[in-house]
């Protein structure tokens, strides 16, 4: 199975699903998807530093073959093509690809090399519970079901919405990034 290989490759971190759906053929991976690995630690043919760059908190769908859907937290709009670059020979024109961005204000249907992309803006919290807020599913929907099978669920309520983003080139949309400013966290003194 695809996810198998990308855990032998240790593209796959933090790891809290990997497994068989009860879609036949069909595996769930949930927790950071590798996109630029660490370099290797000196005088090591396998060791690495940590991972220079993850999409947090993702879930995919896949078959032995092909990506069927992923989604997560992307820092930046500009990580797209980083993501494409990595996972190309996995995804198709059928692959669902829905991201949460911290960098963009509106909706975006972004399309590039042939792919679709849905990214809606992130305001922070829980990236799996704005998700399923996104999606319309409800916690109660998942009662009752595998962990492997709830982002099933994800993928099926994902296939059925529609959201009102206009179509843009990855160029244009680039030119509707924002700023992100994080405020500097305080603790006790």
């Amino acid at each position: 199975m695809l996810l198998d290989h990308y855990n032998k490759q240790g593209l796959l971190t933090v790891i809290s699903v990997l497994g068989k759906t009860g879609t036949a053929g069909v595996s769930a991976f949930r927790g950071d998807l590798v996109l630029i690995e660490g370099a290797l630690r000196e005088g090591s043919a396998t060791d690495r530093k940590p991972q220079e760059l993850v999409i947090r908190h993702a879930n995919l769908l896949a078959d032995a073959e092909t990506i069927l859907f992923a989604s997560g937290l992307l820092y930046r709009l500009e990580h797209l093509p980083v993501f494409i670059d990595k996972y190309r020979p996995a995804l198709t024109v059928e692959s669902l690809l829905l991201f949460l961005v911290e960098n963009i204000e509106t909706e975006m249907r972004i399309e590039r090399d042939g792919l679709v992309f849905h990214c809606y803006p992130y305001q922070g919290g829980l990236v799996w519970n704005d998700l399923l807020d996104l999606l319309y599913i409800e916690k109660s929907d998942l009662k009752g079901q595998s962990a492997e099978d709830k982002v099933i669920t994800v993928f099926e309520a994902a296939k059925g919405f529609v959201g009102k983003a206009p179509s843009l080139t990855y160029e244009d949309a680039l030119t509707q990034t924002i700023e992100v400013v994080k405020e500097d966290a305080v603790g006790p003194v």
